[in-house]
C-alpha cells in the first residue's frame, strides 16, 4: 500500500468526535500505527529494542526504516524521550487525536499501538464534557482483560492532550506489572499513564455495578434520557437534541452532572488500584 494510501480520510479514520459529538468515541486504530498528522502508517513489531526499533512501512521503496529513524526525519522526539498514554476513548481514535494536537500547532506525529491489559475496564465518566457527550472512564476490574490503544506523546503533545481533560480528569501512572501490559511483539511496558476520571463513573440504574463505557453514544444519552425525566426535561427529547444544548451551554452541562449525582448513578470511584 502506498503512502497515499494512508490518509486518515481514505482509511475512515478522520472523524473528529469532539465535531461530531453522537460519533464518540471515532474509530480506534486497530494495528500498531505511526500517526503523522493526516496520515496513519502501519508499524511492524520485533522483538527486543522497544517500539523506537520497529520498523514503518509504506515510506517508499528500500529497507523499511525504523520507527526512530522515521522520527528523527520528522525532526520528532524518539520513542525513549516520548509517555506511554493509555486512551480509554476518542484519544485512541487518530482523528480526534491528531485534532487535539493540530489546532494547538503541535506536530501530530504520535505512535499508537494496541496493548493487552488486565484489571482496568472502561465505564462512563459521571459528567458531561464540553462537546456534549458522556465520555469514557477507566475504572478498576481485577478480572478484566481488554486491549486499549497506547500512545506515546511527546512533552508539549502531553501537555496539549492534558489540557483537554481537565479538570475532569486527572493523569496517573500504572504500573505494567500490576496490570499486565503486553505489546504486540511480546514485550511488556513498564507503565504507562491513564485519564481517570475525577467525578466517578455511572453506576446501571438495575445492577448497581458500572454502566459500560465507549460504545454508542447515542444509545447511551437515549437510556440516560429515558430512565430520567428530569433529565430529558433538561436536554431531551433525544440524543441529538442532547449534545446540541449541552454542547452549547456551561450552565446545562453543570446541571446535567448533577442530576446523574441526585439520581443515584454515580459510584464514587476516582481512584485505580495500584497492583
Amino acid at each position: 500500500m502506498t503512502t497515499q494510501d494512508r490518509g486518515l480520510a481514505a482509511l475512515g479514520l478522520d472523524g473528529v468526535p469532539a465535531l461530531q459529538p453522537l460519533t464518540y468515541p471515532g474509530l480506534p486504530v486497530t494495528v500498531p500505527s505511526l500517526l503523522t498528522g493526516a496520515e496513519l502508517l502501519e508499524l511492524r513489531p520485533g522483538p527486543g529494542g522497544g517500539p523506537g526499533q520497529w520498523t514503518v512501512e509504506g515510506t517508499g521503496e528500500g529497507p523499511r526504516p525504523s520507527l526512530d529513524d522515521v522520527l528523527a526525519a520528522l525532526g520528532q522526539t524518539p520513542v525513549a524521550g516520548r509517555r506511554p498514554v493509555i486512551a480509554v476513548g476518542s484519544n485512541a481514535s487518530p482523528g480526534q487525536l491528531s485534532h487535539k494536537l493540530t489546532r494547538r500547532g503541535i506536530p501530530g506525529a504520535v505512535p499508537m499501538v494496541p496493548v493487552r491489559l488486565r484489571g482496568l475496564a472502561v465505564g462512563c465518566s459521571a459528567h458531561i464534557g464540553r462537546a456534549g457527550y458522556v465520555a469514557a472512564a477507566p475504572y478498576g476490574a481485577r478480572t478484566a482483560r481488554t486491549t486499549l490503544v497506547v500512545s506515546w506523546l511527546d512533552a508539549a503533545q502531553l501537555s496539549a492532550v492534558d489540557a483537554t481533560e481537565l479538570p475532569n480528569y486527572r493523569r496517573v501512572l500504572l504500573p505494567g506489572d500490576a496490570y499486565g501490559m503486553t505489546l504486540p511483539s511480546g514485550e511488556r511496558l513498564d507503565g504507562a499513564y491513564v485519564y481517570v476520571s475525577v467525578r466517578g463513573v455511572l453506576a446501571d440504574p438495575v445492577t448497581g455495578l458500572p454502566r459500560p463505557g465507549g460504545g454508542d453514544q447515542a444509545a447511551l444519552l437515549d437510556a440516560l434520557l429515558d430512565a430520567s425525566p428530569r433529565l430529558r426535561e433538561l436536554l431531551g427529547p433525544d440524543a441529538a437534541s442532547w449534545v446540541r444544548r449541552a454542547a452549547a451551554d456551561p450552565e446545562l452541562r453543570a446541571r446535567g452532572t448533577l442530576l446523574f449525582a441526585e439520581e443515584g448513578w454515580v459510584l464514587p470511584w476516582t481512584e485505580l488500584p495500584a497492583a
